[in-house]
């Protein structure tokens, strides 16, 4: 499975999109949406000549939130070669919070084809960015700029999410290593090995413990294949307590996972717990219910818990 539907709401925001407006030749307030750029299929514009349309029509210096769509018309192309454009203006950005890289759906590209690059320049270049959202995680057609980012402090970033179909292990040890004392919020979409997913358990370490992470409310280790054996991890995670809401969702987490977790530590506290695409028996779904009756428990996407080829949500 993988991702069908573009976003529709960002930061808080209706997003617009920037080739449609200037098709129609209305433009919302530079503040009151999330800006989308991108290029179509078989476009003969670039996106540098988009992004430059953008810079001279929108009054960016109020714009708070930045979708970037697909920045190819064709063939997939590292994403570096569209962000140095982006960084290049971000003088003219005084106002921006909120970026979302490669809201890119699989009609446009499949997910693991995505090509990315190293990333860290985002969070240099936007020392007040609070919310980032990165999905892809692959490589050129020559090895060559898979996802990264090297560790470093961010004092301002409250929500940081990668989506990925497979999360290089250097990646997830390179979040663990940052310095995020203003983070919130923190969604890793784990994937499976056969699309990058080299992570390990022990990777995972330090979001459990959440010893570097003061600030963190909500934690989403999702879209796994080992999903029980995370499950059974945060049932005694030290970063629990003090969380508002908890995603396992999207993996190929079973009954054992989900008795783990009600044989460990309260959960009760919680707001929320996100849980949706399983392979939970009825039985367990009731047995969560009852006894988390005051959690808003998310079981949509059930999925046969009798079939023994489990897959991820978002893989390919």
């Amino acid at each position: 499975m993988t991702i069908n539907q573009h976003i529709e709401e960002f930061h808080g925001l209706p997003v617009t999109d920037f080739l449609k407006a200037s098709e129609e030749g209305k433009f919302p307030a530079a503040a009151a949406t999330a800006w989308k750029i991108w290029v179509d299929w078989d476009d003969d514009t670039t996106f540098a000549e988009y992004w430059a349309k953008f810079l001279e029509t929108v009054a960016v210096e109020e714009v708070t939130a930045v979708v970037i769509g697909r920045w190819f018309s064709e063939e997939p192309e590292s994403l570096s070669e569209a962000l140095p454009v982006v960084l290049a203006s971000a003088a003219r950005f005084p106002a921006l919070r909120a970026l979302f890289i490669g809201d890119i759906v699989m009609e446009e590209c499949e997910i693991s084809w995505i090509q990315t690059c190293d990333i860290t320049p985002v969070l240099e270049t936007f020392p007040l960015l609070e919310e980032l959202v990165m999905r892809g995680a692959g490589e050129d057609y020559d090895g060559n700029d898979r996802l990264s980012l090297k560790p470093l402090r961010h004092e301002k970033l409250k929500a940081l999410r990668f989506e990925a179909g497979g999360l290089p292990g250097v990646v997830v040890r390179s979040v663990a290593a940052c310095d995020f004392p203003a983070l919130e919020k923190l969604e890793l979409w784990l994937g499976v090995d056969n699309y990058g997913g080299d992570w390990t358990m022990a990777d995972l370490g330090p979001f459990l413990s959440g010893a570097n992470l003061p600030s963190l409310r909500y934690l989403g280790l999702q879209n796994a294949e080992q999903q029980d054996r995370i499950a059974a991890e945060i049932a005694h995670a030290p970063v629990v307590p003090r969380l508002t809401g908890l995603s396992l969702s999207m993996g190929a987490l079973t009954d054992e996972g989900a008795a783990a977790l009600l044989e460990g530590q309260p959960l009760t506290h919680l707001k929320t717990l996100d849980l949706h695409h399983h392979y939970l028996t009825e039985g367990m779904q009731k047995r969560l219910r009852d006894a988390l009756p005051g959690v808003g428990i998310d079981l949509s996407d059930a999925e046969d818990p009798n079939d023994n080829w489990r897959y991820v949500a978002v893989s390919e």
